[in-house]
């Protein structure tokens, strides 16, 4: 394949494992800015995409091999925010940008590539991860923001956990901080979240924190939203917490399952 310096290049495809499209941007060597060529590319991207299905974006930025590791993560990173603030620029709302990150250099064995120039010209690269809203029934949301009532769950992607974690990621302290200010926003809405597991025998129902030892997982998951919220100014006399266990898979891999909802109580 000829890839000219001078043109951006979009190439769309899914990733089979996480079923998540993946818009890929190169850049020129040792550049991290776009020509205005390439920012229309990007805008069209946007003037294309069907944001109310968006659930959120993620997006990595990438170095060929050449130069220092340190160097590289930098350059990776400016490139990263290169394109959160064209998507930002273009109306894309920045709190959907759950994930930006310079992942630096891609190593390659030099003499064992066939053609080095053109893997180190795909390598120059961000890829923007764009996760699309689920569908996982009735009376499940995917933000505060919905017209709730009670009994309905709002469950959000980018609330899980690792595996015997109970500890917030960065990810999901940035989600929570989202969430924080809309509650502030719906003073009168009270709800119970739930912790949930995944992967434990079905003899057991809840799976061992790594930290405490306990066999108490799914309780630390939603104590740990409990007290950031309460941290975040939300009164702690409208939420309560509950373990759930394994009780209540999504069936949609485990990964899912490794998190919190949010009940809907009081409106």
């Amino acid at each position: 394949m000829k890839l000219s310096l001078a043109i951006l290049l979009l190439s769309f495809y899914t990733v089979s494992a996480q079923q998540k499209p993946v818009e890929t941007i190169y850049f020129e060597f040792d550049r991290y800015d776009l020509t205005d060529k390439q920012k229309t590319v990007v805008s069209s991207f946007i003037k294309n995409i069907d944001t109310s299905k968006v659930e959120s974006i993620q997006i990595y930025g990438y170095c060929d091999d050449r130069g220092t590791d340190s160097y590289n993560f930098k350059l990776s990173n400016k490139r990263a925010f290169t394109i959160q603030n064209l998507l930002v620029r273009y109306g894309f709302k920045k709190n959907k940008i759950v994930i930006l990150e310079g992942r630096g250099r891609i190593k390659v064995k030099t003499d064992t590539v066939k053609n080095l120039h053109e893997t180190r010209l795909l390598n120059r690269r961000v890829d923007l991860i764009v996760v699309k809203k689920h569908n996982f029934g009735k009376d499940v949301h995917t933000s505060f923001k919905d017209k709730l009532k009670v009994g309905d769950r709002v469950y959000l992607e980018t609330i899980l956990f690792n595996i015997g974690s109970a500890k917030l990621t960065s990810t999901a302290k940035k989600e929570l901080d989202n969430i924080a200010a809309t509650l502030q926003n719906h003073s009168n809405l009270n709800f119970e979240i739930r912790g949930h597991v995944c992967c434990t025998p079905e003899i057991y129902s809840d799976g061992i924190d790594r930290d405490t030892k306990e066999r108490r997982l799914s309780w630390n998951r939603a104590k740990t939203v409990f007290h950031y919220l309460i941290n975040k100014k939300i009164s702690k006399s409208r939420m309560t917490y509950v373990g759930c266990g394994n009780k209540y898979p999504l069936h949609h891999g485990d990964k899912y399952d490794r998190r919190v909802e949010f009940l809907i109580t009081k409106i």
